[in-house]
């Protein structure tokens, strides 16, 4: 099989994430792309959410779609997740598989800075993703795919609902029950 494997903090996953996952599963003909939510990503500080609500909110995000899958490959490794540590572990795993990697069109001009790169791109083929109208850095080591401009990310979800915004239409309607259920993303002040 084919499958594409799409990592991040997910804190939360939204509509984006979705849209891009589904471009990618139809431009590269996979069968299935799987969710990866990171414990600690290497790149960034500690996600504002406990591992467990995102991956619920993941869970949610996903299940309308056979194609989408969770893997907590991450989650259950702890400790920082470097990309290199989860495809060989998948690739152990799944032999049958042949797996590639998704990422977002700002991550291909810094994978140069990516963890045991030389090493990893010899395991997997990485898909860039951009936005149409937007010419990504090319790069001989990265498939290019286009979707929509979709200007959607977490971050400006979160600051969204700390000011007590509305996030409506910009997760699933799964995703925004599970927020406001469980009242994440509350400013305390």
């Amino acid at each position: 099989m084919k499958i594409g494997l799409l990592g991040g903090t997910f804190d939360p996953p939204h509509l984006g994430h979705l849209i891009m996952a589904e471009h990618v599963l139809e431009v590269m003909h996979l069968d299935e792309v799987w969710f990866v939510p990171s414990h600690v990503p290497p790149h960034k500080q500690k996600s504002s959410l406990m591992a467990e609500d995102r991956l619920r909110m993941v869970e949610r995000a996903i299940e309308g779609n056979p194609q989408f899958s969770l893997s907590t490959v991450e989650l259950e490794r702890e400790g920082k997740s470097y990309t290199i540590d989860t495809i060989k572990q998948l690739q152990s795993q799944y032999p049958g598989n042949n797996f590639c990697f998704i990422i977002g069109g700002d991550m291909v001009q810094h994978l140069d800075r990516w963890h045991r790169i030389d090493e990893l791109k010899k395991l997997v083929q990485f898909v860039g993703v951009g936005r149409e109208g937007y010419q990504l850095a090319s790069s001989r080591d990265v498939k290019l795919v286009d979707i929509p401009r979709i200007d959607i990310s977490s971050s400006m979800i979160r600051k969204r609902l700390a000011q007590g915004k509305s996030i409506r239409y910009l997760v699933t309607h799964e995703v925004y029950e599970y927020i406001k259920e469980h009242s994440l993303y509350v400013s305390d002040s």
